[in-house]
């Protein structure tokens, strides 16, 4: 079996070409995907060569992990049905190269158990659910906060404070200092730090990923107050000790979505409670695929690039 996939094959250089995959088995699915999505945290960070020591890594590789499609053939064990609609959040299924993500291609063949059925009208926005999930990870369980104060305006910022109104929290307010990035608030405003003169914020997420925000952070909290580490961060973070004693600053990493927050997430999507289509600004065909991850790493008016695989 083969597939047209985007290959990665050192940090800049990214092509669409054929590569082999395996045959699948009896609890695996074959899908035919119809969208995928860019990242522009982790994805990017390979892409440009930046990314540290990770487990699974090394080129060539197949990015995406943010995916939708149609299931092409279920196996006996699989319990899915040939014509179900699905979000796919990668797959290791290459013949000589790094599935590490690997949701990047025309066809894949993945395990039945990571899956999840979503609705076909979804259409590219079925692919934005794993960054959705990942948002709401951050916010919802137990010990955790909503967020009062987010930093950065693109899709993750927009999905925390979309999800803080959902949850029937106040509205937070939200950081951004690129122009370009300001609209589209619904129901929150977006400001640049130097127009907030708040310095009680009691839970601050950071969503632009810069390690170097912290010290301001720290002086913009209320005691006793969080910041929570949504973005990834390639170089060690540091912060000046005693303004963070002081305010006996608590800080959280927060890593990916678990199979709870996809069942949430998928919920109040199907509902109408949270909008996806809207963070969707650009779109390509899978063909241009070197030209489409050219535009999401490096356009700011890009908040999220989808490829349609229908004619790859």
């Amino acid at each position: 079996m083969e597939t047209k996939a985007v290959i990665l094959t050192a940090p800049g250089v990214l092509a669409l070409d054929t590569v082999g995959i395996t045959a699948p088995e009896a609890d695996d699915l074959v899908v035919a995907i119809n969208h995928s999505g860019i990242s522009t945290g982790t994805e990017k960070l390979f892409w440009s060569g930046e990314m540290p020591p990770f487990p699974g890594m090394g080129y060539p590789l197949i990015p995406g992990y943010e995916a939708a499609g149609e299931v092409v053939e279920a196996g006996p064990e699989s319990g899915y049905r040939v014509g179900e609609h699905v979000f796919v959040p990668g797959a290791s299924c290459y013949e000589g190269a790094h599935g590490l993500f690997g949701g990047a291609a025309k066809t894949v063949v993945t395990k039945a158990s990571r899956v999840t059925r979503i609705d076909r009208g979804l259409g590219a926005a079925g692919a934005l659910l794993a960054l959705a999930a990942t948002a709401r990870h951050a916010i919802a369980g137990p010990n955790k906060a909503v967020p009062d104060l987010i930093v950065g305006h693109g899709v993750l910022g927009r999905l925390l404070a979309r999800l803080t109104i959902a949850a029937g929290a106040p509205a937070p307010t939200v950081w951004e200092i690129d122009p370009t990035r300001m609209s589209g608030a619904q129901g929150y405003d977006v400001v640049a730090p130097e127009a907030d003169a708040r310095r009680d914020y009691k839970s601050i997420y950071d969503a632009s990923g810069r390690g170097d925000l912290l010290n301001d952070l720290v002086g913009r909290m209320a005691k006793g107050g969080e910041i929570v580490l949504a973005g990834f961060y390639t170089a060690p973070l540091q912060f000046a000790f005693p303004p963070a004693f002081m305010k006996e600053a608590r800080f959280r990493i927060s890593a990916e979505w678990a199979p709870d927050d996809m069942t949430a997430t998928k919920a109040l999507v199907e509902a109408g409670t949270l909008e996806l289509a809207d963070l969707i600004t650009h779109q390509q065909p899978a063909k241009a695929a070197e030209q489409a991850y050219q535009t999401a790493f490096t356009d700011p008016t890009c908040l999220k690039m989808i490829l349609n695989w229908g004619t790859a």
